[in-house]
């Protein structure tokens, strides 16, 4: 059994029994509040769009909840407040916040705001790539970092359904309805192909990471 002082006064562990910086165990951050923030903004776009049927309103707001994504990243780098929590806590409510959107927006009726098709595809890889993630977390696996193909598949996504519901908007002028379906459909195709992208590239790095986060488990269990 190893001396206490061989870690120092205080370790914490991941859920794969890893062992954590110093401060990195932390809920209270600022850039968990941010997030935090961003999830519970999520009821007043429900309202916008389905209490208020204001479509270029709730738009907007799913606009800005997309490109505020970085934000919460970007102050634990500046703060010093990177924490295992809000490593998972973030892209776990990225992925929230899309498939809410995709839903609501695929309920929208009169006009449709986007294809079925289209947003079932989309669904597909949330749901699966949801599913997958929870389970070997749960079976201890290690935590996975986001790839930049992923980050830049959801951030075409953030852009592509705001774009759909406000060209469904019939209140707003024709050529404006058409330029937001150009743009959608501009950022949906390219979007759409480097999300499957990780999609594929997800599984056997999710399996490495579990026979990983298993043998960290097993170490930290025998030390």
């Amino acid at each position: 059994m190893r001396a206490m002082s061989d870690h120092g006064p205080h370790l914490a562990h991941g859920l794969a029994g890893e062992e954590l910086p110093p401060g990195e165990d932390r809920l209270l951050t600022l850039p968990n509040a941010v997030t935090c923030a961003r999830l519970l903004c999520l009821p007043l776009f429900l309202w916008l769009l389905f209490g208020r049927d204001d479509r270029v309103g709730a738009a907007v707001l799913l606009l800005v909840l997309g490109c505020t994504d970085w934000v919460d990243g970007y102050l634990a780098r500046r703060l010093g407040q990177v924490s295992n929590f809000g490593k998972m806590f973030d892209p776990a409510v990225d992925r929230l916040l899309m498939v809410v959107g995709v839903v609501s927006i695929m309920l929208v009726d009169d006009p449709r705001a986007v294809p079925v098709w289209f947003a079932v595809v989309v669904l597909f890889r949330e749901v699966v790539m949801s599913a997958f993630v929870a389970g070997i977390t749960f079976l201890g696996a290690r935590r996975m970092d986001v790839t930049w193909v992923g980050k830049a598949g959801t951030f075409l996504m953030m852009g592509v359904w705001p774009a759909f519901l406000a060209a469904s908007d019939t209140a707003l002028p024709d050529v404006l309805r058409t330029a937001l379906l150009v743009a959608a459909w501009a950022a949906a195709v390219p979007g759409l192909v480097l999300g499957y992208m990780a999609f594929f590239s997800y599984f056997p790095a999710g399996l490495a990471a579990l026979r990983e986060g298993r043998a960290m488990r097993q170490a930290s269990a025998e030390a």
